[in-house]
């Protein structure tokens, strides 16, 4: 599943691509992702952000009211388990747990409740359900997310991936503000270290697109923004949620359905446009100390 990429990774230190669509860094490359989280969570704090980690599940009853498993089939990755009944364990056990090819074959399985988170915003929305919201909310976590892909692109396009997101809940005004001093302080970092990147209009890939009112909404006014590196790499997005997930998940503003909008930063693809603009060598990357804030 596989497909090559622009960059030649290959021999480079701190660098292992495995061909179930990860990566694993260490030494520099993992100073440099470190390096990097650190710069968008400064940003977060210059909003005032209050930082969270969520667990990687999300319970399947709550990702349903967005109706995800209609739109999205082909991105989620489920966590399964065996049924615990002794008899269908000795029937895996017994069995062939594991063909020749890395297959697993499992026996019957237990209830599946709850999946692997696909984006890192979600978790906020569901742990904010049901509130009332006195002033405008901005929160930022990290999260390893999980999209399924027909195929793999190391550093550009994986199974799972690192996502530093700054979401902001509040009336339509004050998301919208958040929006633009977001887009503003990106374009004053990409003009200092010289990063080309476009900004685009974009869809989310829904299944079936032409079928489903999102994706016509989505085309007819634009929610999503996509930072573009290459014309070919999106490396992050901002989006504008509306009231979408206030109406939802029952989260209000002044008495009214929250509106809400983020900004995402796609750490892998990061380091893939650092590579590929900077080189490999670590005295090239334009970061500057204060990021280590």
């Amino acid at each position: 599943m596989a497909a090559e990429g622009s960059l030649n990774l290959k021999g480079l230190a701190g660098y292992r691509w495995l061909e179930n669509g990860q990566s694993i860094l260490s030494g520099e490359l993992l100073e440099l992702y470190r390096r990097l989280d650190r710069l968008f969570l400064k940003w977060a704090g210059e909003e005032r952000a209050k930082e969270y980690a969520f667990p990687p599940f999300i319970p399947a009853r709550e990702l349903d009211k967005l109706d995800y498993f209609r739109s999205f089939p082909h991105l989620v990755t489920f966590p399964a388990a065996l049924d615990p009944d002794a008899k269908n364990l000795e029937r895996f056990a017994d069995g062939t747990p594991v063909d020749a090819e890395g297959s697993l074959h499992p026996s019957a399985l237990g209830p599946i409740r709850d999946i692997l988170t696909p984006a890192a915003c979600y978790p906020f929305y569901i742990h904010f359900q049901g509130e009332a919201l006195q002033g405008p909310r901005v929160v930022t976590t990290r999260a390893t997310c999980f999209r399924r892909e027909e195929s793999y692109v190391p550093l550009e396009r994986q199974w799972s991936f690192s996502m530093r997101e700054i979401v902001c809940l509040g009336t339509a005004e004050e998301v919208k503000e958040f929006l633009k001093r977001s887009r503003d302080r990106i374009d004053r970092f990409l003009t200092s270290i010289r990063l080309p990147i476009e900004w685009r209009e974009a869809a989310d890939p829904f299944f079936r697109p032409t079928r489903n009112p999102k994706y016509l909404l989505q085309k007819l006014d634009p929610v999503k923004t996509e930072m573009v590196f290459q014309d070919r790499l999106a490396i992050g997005s901002l989006n504008f949620h509306r009231n979408y997930f206030g109406e939802t998940f029952r989260i209000s503003r002044g008495g009214e359905e929250a509106f809400s909008g983020c900004v995402a930063f796609g750490l892998e693809r990061w380091i893939a446009a650092f590579l590929d603009r900077f080189g490999t060598h670590k005295e090239s990357w334009p970061l500057r100390e204060e990021s280590r804030a």
